[in-house]
């Protein structure tokens, strides 16, 4: 080692090897025109141990160091002598300190008077909210900030950890977060299937996250048998599926079009209209459903079997019907304590409200994302090599043969 050069030593521990954390620290360092000597490198022997890497870290300016220390954190690894998290004062409402450190949606630990406290809630593009005097640490949104909390600032004292390589079920590890419209979806339908069970063997929630496509396709019949098995815990929408719905329940139409025919209906247009009116003379759709004028439908088994029901709003939304929620704010507020115990999420046909879901969404939620349009699978899909599907093809056959594999418990 030359004169001048500055060190670090990083330590990397867990599943470093099936995370990919190893190397990817490793050309890290590299690319940003660093080296490194591995001093110490334990493998773990068997799936369940985990290993360790101690490595040294040099680069020519403490500006490149710093760099690469700050993007190596982000990875997992953590400094051999970690300092505790720095924190600064909110002082406005709404507004974090300067220099506040940016979450992703991983694992992530604080180090606070010498203990490490993982950070609830945690999800991407939000700050730490730290209480040192309950040891706890939380993430926070914007709208969660208030004066006189402390928030994490800067890197020091943050740890995050990569996800493992999932050993439930091996279908997410084997397909990986490609997005193609040519694998074998029964196959991969079946591994979706098998995982679906295992969370709810283990007391997972499942959700969905619907677009009005699943009615538009005739696929609302397959939705709501995933729902009467026992198979969705929590269902996100808009305005348009919880009308579109009720349209061809009372109507046999979505958006005017007889959804057994495809062919447009006479006056067809003013039925989804019709339908507002109807459930807003009602009180609602569940008053409706109690009533007895809701006979069937996605949203009379969602509320029969007490699926959690988060239906947010949009400026283009027609009625809207009562339930729907058009505070933004509000909506994502509901959102976020519905997700509480989900551990896989189906993403079906709905390009806006998936994406928002995704943000809130841990790592580690298993995500399953259909789509007919590929870039909309590419965007949602990518949160991670081994805990993501997507798929690009029709809802409609991706929801029949789901709902039949769950149904009869074949396999591919």
């Amino acid at each position: 080692m030359s004169e001048g050069r500055h060190t670090a030593r990083l330590v990397l521990k867990g599943h470093i090897i099936d995370s990919m954390m190893l190397p990817q620290v490793m050309d890290l360092v590299m690319d940003l025109g660093g080296n490194f000597t591995i001093e110490e490198l334990k493998v773990g022997q068997h799936k369940t141990d985990t290993s360790i890497c101690r490595m040294e870290v040099y680069a020519d300016s403490a500006e490149q160091l710093d760099r690469i220390v700050q993007r190596a954190r982000a990875l997992g690894a953590t400094a051999e002598h970690e300092q505790p998290v720095r924190v600064d004062k909110v002082v406005r409402d709404g507004v974090f300190p300067e220099g506040f450190y940016s979450t992703s949606n991983l694992p992530t630990e604080v180090l606070v008077d010498g203990r490490w406290i993982e950070v609830a809630s945690i999800e991407m593009d939000a700050a730490i909210a730290v209480d040192r005097k309950a040891r706890r640490a939380w993430c926070i949104v914007f709208q969660d900030a208030r004066p006189g909390m402390e928030v994490v600032i800067g890197h020091q004292g943050v740890r995050v950890t990569p996800l493992e390589r999932s050993r439930q079920t091996e279908i997410f590890s084997f397909m990986g977060s490609e997005v193609s419209a040519e694998k074998p979806k029964k196959v991969l339908i079946a591994g979706i299937a098998a995982e679906m069970r295992h969370v709810r063997a283990a007391g997972g929630r499942i959700l969905v996250v619907a677009g009005p496509a699943v009615v538009h396709t005739g696929a609302g019949v397959y939705l709501s048998r995933l729902i009467e098995l026992g198979y969705v815990q929590v269902l996100f929408a808009g305005n348009a599926l919880a009308v579109h719905d009720v349209e061809s329940v009372l109507f046999g139409t979505a958006l005017g079009v007889n959804i057994a025919s495809g062919l447009p209906i006479e006056h067809g247009h003013e039925h989804h209209m019709r339908a507002i009116n109807r459930v807003r003379a009602a009180g609602g759709l569940r008053q409706m459903v109690e009533s007895g004028q809701l006979e069937g439908g996605v949203m009379k088994s969602a509320i029969e079997h007490g699926v959690e029901i988060v239906l947010a709003g949009s400026v283009r939304d027609d009625g809207p019907l009562p339930d729907v929620i058009t505070d933004m704010i509000e909506a994502q507020r509901r959102m976020r304590a519905a997700l509480k115990g989900v551990r896989i999420a189906l993403m079906l046909s709905t390009m806006l409200h998936s994406i928002a879901t995704g943000n809130m969404l841990p790592a580690g939620v298993r995500t399953v994302c259909v789509d007919i349009n590929p870039a909309v699978v590419t965007k949602l899909a990518d949160r991670g090599s081994w805990q993501s599907i997507g798929l690009v093809t029709d809802v409609e056959s991706f929801l029949r043969e789901l709902a039949a594999v769950v149904e009869t418990g074949r396999h591919g």
